[in-house]
């Protein structure tokens, strides 16, 4: 089977070609290498010697979409702008890289003859602030007072920030390419994935970015209370989440789907800075900012859709996935360096 996989140098992207590489997949990856840490992904991909093709491109650029997509049986888009901040700061380069880009890839898709399926990497963004949902604090974290299993995919959309606006933008493209024009398309809502490779900074990847700080001895600036709260994923178990909605096509086609921890893997900021300075036997310098524009006080995924559909559910334990997590970054210090 040939796989498309867009950002397949960045941290979920890399790690999904590697598994796909080791199942004696076809692969193409699609990357532009401007994240960081995007290149050395790549040179660990070449290190695996198991050939790849390898295209150094945009997705803002319709013609290396429809290379790119070509003959392709299955498109993994991945590629995207990550950052809330970020979005906020550049809006056009946000909108153009989420949904132009995606927009790219989706009729790319479309001149097929034979159309390959679309699984495309959303966000729990879209559903905004859920200021509907009430919340109650503890001692270490706010939760939600009456949603026991988490946010379902029935919530109202309710896009915030221009990142917000785009991805959410793009997934609804996505869904309705799938009705308009035949095309097998899943929607994934992300929760926190976390895991090796992942070059977490401020911006977008808080669970490496306050270990790599903690290994660097760094302080950490926390936005908000420290109390907010997230469902947090092991990117072993997304990538089972991507070959599941893959095998059971049947009944995941045309469907948008909550991926996250859920209620079973949450953890709140203070509660995670507490989990490190136990394992380091040391403390972690912090001070606190104002809130980000968009920031949930809570987001837990409700994870029951596709337990129903593709029988997933996560695996990892946050306990062992932070424990991965730690032992790669402490093998790679050069990196973070």
């Amino acid at each position: 089977m040939k796989v498309l996989v867009t950002g397949g140098a960045g941290f979920i992207g890399s790690n999904l070609v590697e598994y796909l590489l080791k199942n004696e997949f076809t692969v193409r990856v699609l990357d532009d290498l401007s994240r960081q840490g995007t290149e050395s992904n790549l040179e660990y991909l070449h290190s695996l010697n198991i050939p790849f093709e390898f295209i150094h491109g945009d997705i803002r650029d319709y013609d290396t979409c429809m290379r790119a997509v070509a003959n392709t049986d299955i498109v993994f888009h991945l590629a995207a702008q990550v950052a809330v901040t970020t979005s906020v700061s550049s809006p056009r380069n946000d909108f153009e890289i989420n949904l132009l880009g995606t927009f790219n890839i989706l009729e790319a898709v479309r001149s097929q003859q034979i159309k390959p399926m679309v699984v495309y990497t959303s966000t729990n963004k879209v559903y905004g602030e859920m200021m509907h949902a009430s919340v109650v604090e503890s001692t270490t974290r706010w939760e939600y007072a009456s949603l026991p299993f988490g946010n379902p995919e029935t919530t109202p959309l309710d896009f915030y920030s221009p990142y917000g606006c785009s991805k959410g933008g793009a997934d609804q493209y996505v869904l309705d390419y799938g009705r308009i024009y035949g095309i097998d398309v899943v929607v994934f809502r992300m929760s926190c994935i976390y895991g090796p490779r992942q070059m977490g900074c401020e911006d977008q990847g808080w669970v490496a970015f306050f270990l790599i700080q903690a290994q660097l001895k760094r302080s950490i600036t926390v936005f908000g209370d420290g109390k907010q709260v997230r469902d947090v994923l092991y990117i072993g178990d997304l990538i089972d989440a991507f070959m599941k909605a893959w095998k059971f096509r049947d009944r995941t086609r045309g469907q948008a789907y909550n991926i996250g921890g859920g209620p079973e893997r949450t953890l709140s900021l203070l509660e995670f800075i507490s989990i490190i300075e136990h394992d380091l036997k040391m403390p972690l310098p912090y001070s606190f900012s104002d809130w980000r524009p968009g920031d949930q006080k809570v987001y837990i995924s409700d994870i029951r859709k596709a337990g129903r559909d593709m029988t997933w559910k996560p695996k990892t334990s946050p306990k062992e996935g932070i424990g991965k997590l730690t032992q790669w970054i402490r093998h790679n210090p050069d990196i973070f360096r």
